[in-house]
Parts: structure tokens; C-alpha cells; sequence
């Protein structure tokens, strides 16, 4: 009985000690709450398809060259790295936005960035460098970043009316299998240079007015129109039947440079240095032309080809 007394003791007294035990009384609620979806595999940086998507990302084609890249397939395009940046101010690309690292280290190229802008009414707007991060794949931007707008093409329909109301036979340039936007740039700056009222382009598979076209061109896609054709065969015919001369650009051509008369309606239509013309575009065409050429050289790069067509179709309506 003693024992059993001490042993009752020991237990009240094991309990007295405890006391009440005390519940979470809605403090941990919020912890208890649901946190939403888990995220996707390629959104969780430790995650193997995420490391699998950056790199893709960064080895893509068109991503890091000519310092440029698009935050989305539509809408403004961004232009990374001090030279480019200069070099599009320089050339006049209608930007609407300068961005600035903050803690950057300035130069020269910075500061006359910061001075172009500045004359151009263009926003300078400084920013952390991880917001810089997220416009470059590469994280290559060197502190500073410009903000081009979404070009603005005209209609083919539109770039033929015009060109006939300018009171001049209409010269237009389409490039079929172009997919290098410096090769746009200099075809663009060459139409405008000799006189040409336009060029058009196909909607796919073709380099489109980015700002490396823009940089090249030398601010001559600011002044003159760039069409882009949803079926460029349809549009090429549609200008035949308006009356234009339809003229294919290719070494084998039947007819040389010397001996074309491009005085009237002409459309110049250039193919791609490794592709050419693509069969129906050809197939469309009222002549194949070739560029009398000295010694072994083969072919001329596209942007050059179309650059001696229009200069001596503009020596031509000099006459």
C-alpha cells in the first residue's frame, strides 16, 4: 500500500508538473494554408530543367549576335552593349527608352549614349542591374540597354499605290530567302540611296526590321517603307498584273545588267547568296538578270547585288 501511495504521488506529481497542455490556437493558421501549384520544373532555378532551359536559351541562334534581343516574339525590342547602343543612337533607331545600371561604370560610350538620348527627347531611366539580367540571356548588356519599338510595316497594296503616286515609274526591291537582318539593313539603305520608292518582304522565313537592320540601314528605314507579304509569290503577281517589270537577280540569268532597260515599273527581286530564288518566286519573274563580273568571282553577296541593280537602273532614269 505504501508503495502503491508513492507511486499515485509520483504520477500527481509528474502531472502537476506537465500542466495543461497548450494547442497552436490558430497562431500557425497561416502556415497551415495552402501555397498555391507548385511551380513548373523550368521555374525552379535548382531544378535540372531549368539549368536545361538556360542553356538552350543561350546557345538559341539570333539570341546574343548583333546585340540585340526581344523579350517576347511581339512588342519593343531591346539593344545590349555600349557600341551597338552607340551605334543606334548614332543612326537615328527611334528608340523610345535609355536604360542605365545603377553603379555602372561610365565611359565615353555611356556618356555620349546619355547625351544623344538626351537631344532626342528619348527617357533615361536608371535601373538595378537584375532588371538589366532578365533583357539579355547572356547577361552581356555592359550596364546598358535601348529600347526599339515594335517596326511598323506597310502594305504591300499601300507600298505599290505609293510608289505609283510619287510621280516617278515605280522601283521596289523584294527579298525572297533573306534571313540576315544586316543584309535587310544594306538592301534598305541602297533603295533609299538610288531612288527606290520601297521594299517588301515575306512575313515568314526572312529577316524582319530589327535594330541590327535598323543600325545598318544607316537610319534609312526611318524614311523609307518596308511591306511585308503574307504570300510574297501572290504579291509579286498581283504587282505584274499592275504593270511592273518583275526582274530576278541570279549569275545564270538570260539577260545582263548591260543590256536591261529598268527605266520603267521594276521590281528587283533578290535571293539569298547560298539559296538563290526560291522556284515559284522565279518561276514569276518576267527576266532572270546577271551582273557582268571580271575574274573568278562566282556571285556577289545579296545586299551588294541589289546595290549595283539600282544603281544603274538610277543612272538609267538620270538619262
Amino acid at each position: 500500500m505504501a508503495g502503491n501511495s508513492k507511486r499515485k504521488g509520483a504520477i500527481r506529481k509528474s502531472g502537476t508538473k506537465k500542466g495543461q497542455v497548450v494547442g497552436s490556437g490558430g497562431q500557425r493558421r497561416r502556415g497551415l494554408e495552402a501555397r498555391g501549384a507548385t511551380p513548373k520544373a523550368v521555374d525552379r532555378q535548382y531544378h535540372p530543367a531549368h539549368k536545361k532551359a538556360k542553356a538552350a536559351a543561350k546557345s538559341s541562334p539570333g539570341r546574343s549576335g548583333g546585340g540585340a534581343a526581344r523579350a517576347r516574339d511581339e512588342g519593343p525590342e531591346y539593344v545590349l552593349g555600349r557600341n551597338p547602343v552607340v551605334e543606334c543612337l548614332r543612326a537615328g533607331v527611334p528608340a523610345t527608352a535609355l536604360y542605365i545600371a545603377t553603379n555602372s561604370e561610365p565611359d565615353e560610350r555611356v556618356a555620349e549614349a546619355v547625351k544623344i538620348a538626351g537631344d532626342q527627347a528619348i527617357s533615361i531611366l536608371e535601373v538595378g542591374k537584375p532588371e538589366l539580367d532578365r533583357l539579355s540571356t547572356n547577361g552581356m548588356h555592359q550596364g546598358i540597354a535601348l529600347q526599339v519599338p515594335e517596326y511598323r510595316y506597310t502594305h504591300p497594296d499601300d507600298l505599290m499605290a505609293d510608289a505609283k503616286a510619287s510621280g516617278t515609274p515605280p522601283l521596289l526591291v523584294a527579298l525572297d530567302n533573306i534571313t540576315d537582318p544586316r543584309n535587310l539593313g544594306a538592301v534598305i539603305r541602297s533603295v533609299a540611296a538610288f531612288g527606290g520608292h520601297g521594299v517588301v518582304i515575306p512575313a515568314r522565313r526572312s529577316a524582319s526590321v530589327t535594330a541590327v537592320a535598323w543600325r545598318t540601314s544607316a537610319g534609312a528605314a526611318a524614311r523609307l517603307p518596308v511591306a511585308r507579304a503574307t504570300n510574297l509569290t501572290r504579291t509579286l503577281k498581283d504587282w505584274a498584273d499592275s504593270g511592273a517589270q518583275l526582274v530576278g537577280l541570279d549569275a545564270g540569268g538570260d539577260v545582263t545588267l548591260d543590256d536591261y532597260d529598268g527605266t520603267g515599273p521594276t521590281v528587283i527581286v533578290v535571293g539569298s547568296e547560298g539559296k538563290g530564288l526560291s522556284r515559284l518566286v522565279r518561276e514569276s519573274c518576267d527576266s532572270i538578270l546577271s551582273i557582268p563580273m571580271a575574274g573568278d568571282v562566282e556571285s556577289l553577296n545579296a545586299s551588294v547585288a541589289a546595290g549595283v541593280v539600282l544603281a544603274e537602273f538610277a543612272r538609267q532614269r538620270r538619262r
